[in-house]
């Protein structure tokens, strides 16, 4: 299977047929339904306290596969970049 996670030469991450996926972390859900995301994991990705996320969900055949965090504010600057040239053309 040609996109199987694989551990990388140093042992360290494991990445997936594709260079820009790769696991971060396992983490686990407490009986609340809580998570926590590692420090050292926000830290990279300047998550802070109050920060809001955003959660994308992709299914296959009926079953979600893949979550995705996205910062909400990547997103909607991601999405007033991509609807800006539309909503002139409206306007």
């Amino acid at each position: 299977m040609e996109n199987a996670v694989k551990q990388d030469a140093r042992g360290a991450k494991e990445t997936c047929g594709n260079s820009c996926c790769q696991v971060e972390a396992v983490i686990t859900i407490d009986a609340r339904g809580q998570m926590v995301l590692p420090k050292e994991l926000r830290d990279k990705v300047g998550i802070r306290a109050g920060d809001k996320l955003v959660i994308t969900s992709w299914e296959k055949d009926g079953t979600v596969c893949c979550l995705s965090l996205t910062k909400a504010e990547a997103l909607a600057g991601s999405m007033r970049e991509l609807l800006g040239p539309m909503h002139g053309d409206i306007a």
